[in-house]
């Protein structure tokens, strides 16, 4: 295998030194390891990004819980104002007034109105009038949140939890396997992989990008076994299990591919570290004929057998 030239780089923007053992610099949903502290409070502020990337549950929970406290708002300031100030309103308690205070503001902040109560008076006009507007302005704000959420390309790419050095014709391979388990068709499909590993008698680290057998193809509608070959150019050759853990490497995985459905790029991460690789192992084959067509079963994309290493 020819030698890739030498990378003008020996960082990924992870970061050189480690303090520790263990170091892990991607967790293995592809969210990077790294906390930022002591930042200013509005500086950290990003409140598209967090309503965009949160859990759906939680996405909606929050804007159920700001529709309840605007409407709470302004039929505190109705109810303030005096109920009088509401035609139509039938309450005798103090309770059942603010409950139709709190429904006419649920009225009149989604544009429903359905005419039974209607403010009377400036000051409640006012009130009426400005709660229309934070109404049309919220629910444009919610309804493009939702849309972006929506439209958001998203890579659901299922990383085998291990990885193995397997023999690979009459050299040793650094495999794991990946899969796209959803139906959307993903195109031009490119795979970096790269080593993060301690410098001898040093805390710095070294990153070095690992030549594949095959790191793109066009079309990706089966199980993909990503194989770096263990030759003579390659930063792993001679090194053995208790190697990997003293140089505290880490394999670094990085996806990128065309979504035909959304149209957009989609980008995918994961790691593995030296307990996730199985040593004298290789994956199992698992595609079969069945009934004119290739079937994939994807709950064996971890599934290993024992093998003789070279």
């Amino acid at each position: 295998m020819a030698k890739r030239k030498k990378d003008s780089f020996s960082d990924f923007g992870l970061g050189e030194k480690s303090s520790s053992e263990g170091y892990r610099a991607l967790n293995k949903d592809g969210s990077f390891n790294i906390e930022k502290i002591n930042i200013p409070f509005f500086e950290r502020l990003n409140f598209f990004h967090t309503l965009v990337t949160m859990k759906w549950s939680h996405f909606f929970g929050f804007i159920i819980l700001g529709y309840f406290i605007v409407n709470l708002f302004f039929a505190t300031i109705y109810a303030l104002i005096g109920v009088e100030n509401l035609t139509g309103t039938r309450g005798m308690t103090p309770f059942e007034q603010f409950m139709e205070a709190f429904f006419f503001s649920a009225q009149t902040i989604t544009t429903l109105g359905y005419g039974r109560v209607a403010p009377l008076g400036l000051p409640a006009n006012i009130v009426a009038a400005t709660e229309s507007l934070l109404g049309l302005l919220s629910f444009a704000l919610a309804t493009g949140l939702l849309y972006g959420r929506f439209s958001k390309p998203v890579s659901k790419i299922k990383y085998s939890d291990k990885a193995v050095i397997a023999p690979y014709h009459d050299i040793n391979g650094f495999m794991f396997r990946l899969i796209n388990p959803q139906k959307n068709e993903l195109l031009d499909v490119e795979v970096n992989v790269s080593v993060s590993m301690k410098r001898k008698n040093s805390e710095l680290r070294d990153f070095h990008i690992l030549e594949l057998e095959r790191d793109k193809v066009r079309f990706f509608p089966s199980m993909w076994t990503i194989v770096h070959p263990i030759d003579a150019n390659s930063p792993l050759f001679n090194l053995d299990e208790r190697s990997y853990y003293a140089k505290d490497f880490e394999f670094i995985v990085m996806l990128k591919a065309f979504d035909e459905s959304s149209g957009q790029m989609v980008y995918s991460r994961s790691s593995y570290k030296p307990e996730e690789i199985e040593w004298g192992q290789k994956f199992v084959y698992a595609a079969q004929r069945l009934n004119g067509k290739t079937t994939i079963d994807v709950s064996r994309i971890n599934e290993s057998e024992a093998a003789q290493l070279n």
